[in-house]
C-alpha cells in the first residue's frame, strides 16, 4: 500500500483533542535543547516498527500509558502500525548524521519507511520535533509527509504527547477503536456461525452423522481428512475461538425412535463490551438470532439475523 494512502489513514484513524499550546514554530525566544526529546521519539518510532508494545507504552504519558494497556491487542497493533505507516511489523534501525539529526528506518520485505527527526524546539516542559516520513526509495520526496511531534516532561522524563497542536488522546481513541473492533468482530462472528453450519452439514453428508464436537471439523494433523479431523474449518474455529468470540456446539433432538439429530450453535463475546456486545445463536431449525445478552448465551427469542 502506498505511503501517501497510509499517511491519510494514519491521520484519519487517530482521535485527537485540541492542545492548549501553540506549535513551537510560533513561539518567540525559544532555544534548542540537545537531542534528549529526539532520542525518546526515536524509541517511540522503533518500538512502533517492531510492534514492541511494552517499549512503546513506556514512552507515553501516564494517562495514555494506562489507556494503551486497556486497549485490546488488535487496537494496540493498529496504533503502532499507523505510527510507521506499515501494515506489518518491521525491523528498526537508527542512524544519525554529522549534525546529530536522527533517522529511523523500518524495514519490511515490501517497503521501508524512513522517518527523519529534526532538532527539538523546547520551552519549559514542552518540546516539539519536526518529523519527515517517506518511502526510502522515493528519491524525489514526492510522497514525503511532514508532521510535528510533541513531547512533555513528566516526572523528569520526556513522554509522547501530541502531533503538533493535536493531543494524542488514547482514552478517547481506545473507546472509539473498541467500538470499531466490536462491529468488526460481530460481523466476523456471524460469518463464522454460517461457516460452522455449512461445515457441520457437509460433515453429516460425508460421514452420515453429526460431529461430536467442533474439534472434529478441524484440519488433520497429518494425512488425509477423516471423521475426527475432517478438514472442514480452520484451527481457530475448531478450537472454538476466533476474532474475539467463543463458539459452542450442542447436538439436540435425536431419540431412540429415529428422530434425526439436530444441533445448536452459539457465539459469545470473549470479553463483553470489549470484543463484542451481541451474542449469536443458531437454533435447531437453522435460524440465526442475535442480541445483547451481556455476555451470556443467546436464545431463539433474540431478533432474527438474515
Amino acid at each position: 500500500m502506498g505511503l501517501q494512502k497510509e499517511m491519510r489513514r494514519f491521520m484519519g484513524g487517530l482521535v485527537f483533542a485540541a492542545l492548549l499550546f501553540p506549535p513551537a514554530a510560533t513561539r518567540a525566544g525559544q532555544t534548542q535543547q540537545g537531542s534528549e526529546p529526539a532520542a525518546v521519539l526515536r524509541e517511540v518510532l522503533m518500538a512502533a516498527c517492531s510492534r514492541d508494545s511494552k517499549q512503546f507504552s513506556g514512552n507515553l504519558t501516564s494517562r495514555n500509558a494506562a489507556a494503551f494497556a486497556r486497549m485490546a491487542p488488535a487496537a494496540q497493533a493498529t496504533l503502532l502500525k499507523r505510527f510507521v505507516l506499515l501494515d506489518k511489523a518491521g525491523t528498526p534501525r537508527s542512524d544519525s548524521d554529522e549534525a546529530g539529526n536522527l533517522t529511523v528506518l523500518c524495514f519490511t520485505p515490501e517497503i521501508t519507511t524512513q522517518m527523519q527527526i529534526g532538532k527539538a524546539e523546547v520551552r519549559d516542559n514542552l518540546a516539539y520535533l519536526p518529523l519527515v516520513l517517506r518511502d526510502s526509495t522515493d528519491t524525489t520526496d514526492t510522497n514525503a509527509r511532514s508532521v510535528t511531534m510533541g513531547l512533555v516532561r513528566e516526572s523528569g522524563q520526556w513522554k509522547l504527547l501530541s502531533l503538533g497542536v493535536l493531543l494524542l488522546d488514547l482514552p478517547m481513541l481506545g473507546e472509539e477503536w473498541d467500538r470499531a473492533e466490536i462491529q468488526t468482530n460481530e460481523k466476523s462472528a456471524v460469518v463464522s456461525m454460517k461457516e460452522l453450519a455449512a461445515a457441520i452439514e457437509k460433515y453429516r453428508v460425508t460421514y452420515t452423522h453429526l460431529p461430536q464436537s467442533l474439534a472434529e471439523l478441524g484440519p488433520p494433523t497429518k494425512g488425509a481428512p477423516k471423521s475426527d479431523q475432517a478438514g472442514l474449518v480452520g484451527t481457530e474455529l475448531a478450537v472454538g475461538r476466533k476474532d474475539g468470540y467463543s463458539f459452542r456446539y450442542v447436538i439436540v433432538g435425536a431419540n431412540n425412535l429415529g428422530a434425526p439429530a439436530k444441533y445448536e450453535l452459539a457465539a459469545i463475546p470473549l470479553e463483553y463490551g470489549r470484543t463484542g456486545t451481541r451474542s449469536f445463536f443458531r437454533d435447531a431449525s437453522g435460524v440465526l438470532h442475535g442480541g445483547d445478552r451481556r455476555g451470556a448465551v443467546g436464545t431463539d427469542l433474540d431478533p432474527k439475523i438474515e
